[in-house]
């Protein structure tokens, strides 16, 4: 009889693992596909199940450029960051903390598994400022003179209420909304919200599910996938302009997680059935993997 192999090659990393914490963050495409929200949702509650604390931080991009479309408001990015005017924050408090948090709790709750859904607003747990107008490099390459509008950069992270629902046994779900000291909401990119969250935890990791199966060393070539890389490689591949878009605040992410004392940073395909599962608890897993140095490139199990 074959062995149950899966099973048995998970053992090292469900003892490594236990009691320890993961940051999730989950694009607003997988959110918004109910197939694949119903996918990562089983395995978050799986992670749940084996004594892992998870955090979930959700994005909604796709979501919120409908929405203000909708509205007759037209969508602006630079460098893959959002520019936010007070009647795009308005869509964006409906979109994030209401529809999609909503939806992104239920698929959980249908795993059996319980969810509380917050935003970082809720208890201050996401201090942030308004970003000041800057000199931005766009993707081509251009520096150029961008004010944000209602974006939020963070300057701290209150854990307590994050803490206080681990313990109670269930999920936080984090809408990508900070809030600045005079209490008004700001617009906070999902990356970077993870990112700091996952520092301020302390977590062992920080999984970020994307579109892409991963960094890849060449934007137009899927088979350039880097298995694993560290900050140095990054850099490199930054200079070279190897990263657009919406990989561009990812990069960033996973930078300030690794700088910030986690250990490991996971970028990889969420739309993949079970890649976080894969990813997690199997040596070659199916993404990226990040460490501060090349030195770091740990041994089996990935701890």
């Amino acid at each position: 009889m074959e062995r149950p192999l899966l099973l048995l090659d998970a053992v090292p990393y469900l003892r490594a693992y236990a009691e320890q914490t993961f940051v999730i963050k989950l694009g607003g495409e997988l959110v918004g596909a109910p197939d694949q929200l119903a996918q990562v949702a089983r395995d978050i509650a799986v992670l749940h199940r084996v004594g892992i604390g998870v955090v979930v931080v959700h994005g909604g991009g796709p979501q919120l450029d409908a929405m203000t479309q909708r509205m007759g408001l037209s969508v602006e990015r630079i460098a893959g960051r959002r520019i936010t005017s007070p009647e795009v924050l308005e869509a964006a408090k409906m979109v994030f903390r209401g529809q999609l948090s909503l939806d992104l709790v239920t698929a959980v709750l249908n795993q059996g598994e319980r969810a509380v859904g917050l935003s970082g607003v809720d208890g201050r747990t996401v201090q942030a400022v308004r970003r000041p107008e800057a000199l931005v490099t766009d993707d081509a390459g251009a520096r150029v003179p961008v004010d944000f509008g209602e974006v939020g950069d963070v300057t701290g992270v209150d854990v307590e209420l994050l803490e206080g629902v681990l313990a109670s046994g269930s999920i936080p779900v984090v809408s990508p909304l900070g809030v600045d000291s005079a209490g008004r909401v700001l617009n906070v990119n999902a990356d970077t919200m993870a990112a700091e969250i996952a520092v301020a935890l302390g977590a062992a990791k920080l999984l970020l599910l994307t579109r892409a199966p991963g960094i890849l060393a060449d934007v137009d070539d899927a088979g350039s996938l880097l298995h694993w890389t560290d900050l140095a490689q990054l850099a490199e591949l930054e200079k070279a302009g190897a990263f657009k878009a919406g990989m561009r605040p990812k990069v960033a992410a996973v930078r300030r997680a690794l700088d910030g004392g986690v250990a490991r940073v996971h970028v990889l395909d969420g739309r993949r059935d079970g890649a976080l599962l894969e990813e997690v608890f199997t040596t070659d897993g199916c993404g990226t993997l990040v460490v501060a140095e090349a030195d770091d490139t740990p041994s089996e199990p990935l701890l």
